[in-house]
């Protein structure tokens, strides 16, 4: 079985920053793995999936 994430952004970098929203978390850095076109923040799951196109070097 699969939880699905709070919320989802697309973008069109790999290396993306979260900070949780208005009284959120401290701001964290995260970096899109090519193999997977996703990355979940750890603090507060929120999942940034690559846009279909986007270079993974961006």
């Amino acid at each position: 079985m699969s939880i699905q994430a709070p919320e989802t952004e697309i973008v069109t970098t790999s290396r993306v920053a979260c900070d949780g929203g208005p009284g959120g978390h401290p701001r964290v850095w995260l970096q899109i793995p090519a193999e997977t076109g996703f990355v979940e923040c750890p603090y507060c799951d929120k999942r940034y999936e690559l846009a279909e196109g986007a270079g993974a070097g961006h």
